[in-house]
């Protein structure tokens, strides 16, 4: 009974995509729900770049595929599963260090900076993959200022997740700037 079965879990967003949906909150949902040992495989029309840093974040690698020009596998599993995704560079665990290491020695020695993005007119998933993308090159004591079409609730979830600090400043045209915190 104590031996870890592994469960290969699939999604596929790109319905979601061609339609212009954003399916992020569906495979964050799909994240929370799968075990530690498990396999969790996403096809997309796009390589989720921002996504893979998000699951990074959580404690998760990856191993990507392109299969046609607008198909893309990435499967993702808990580090400590990683041989699952039989992935052959074994820098991804190092790398992880040696990222956290150099984050934490930049951090001490400059000042904190602000990435500003105008997220304005760009079509989901756009903006938050956008903005996820510059949280992650980010480093504590920085900001990451948007502007948006609307309040991103989405976006506001996976903070709350991340225990990113923000404020939403909802603008006179329906519009929202958001400042963003990385800790």
């Amino acid at each position: 009974m104590n031996q870890q079965t592994t469960k290969i879990v699939e999604l596929d967003v790109r319905p979601h995509l061609n339609k212009k949906l954003e399916p992020f909150q569906l495979i964050m949902d799909t994240v929370m729900e799968i075990e530690a040992g498990d396999i969790f495989v996403l096809h997309a029309t796009f390589k989720p770049t921002p996504l893979l840093g998000v699951l990074k974040m959580k404690g998760f690698v990856n191993k990507v595929e392109r299969k046609e020009k607008d198909h893309w596998v990435v499967s993702f599993v808990n580090k400590k599963y990683k041989h699952l995704l039989d992935i052959e560079d074994s820098s991804t665990e190092d790398e992880l260090v040696s990222t956290a290491q150099f984050s934490s020695e930049e951090t001490v020695a400059r000042e904190p900076k602000t990435i500003t993005l105008d997220n304005r007119g760009l079509e989901p998933p756009q903006p938050m993959m956008r903005t996820l993308a510059a949280l992650d090159r980010s480093h504590p004591g920085d900001q990451v200022k948007i502007h948006n079409d609307r309040v991103p609730v989405f976006l506001i979830e996976e903070l709350n997740r991340l225990g990113c600090p923000f404020s939403v400043d909802e603008q006179s045209d329906g519009s929202a700037k958001v400042t963003i915190h990385k800790v």
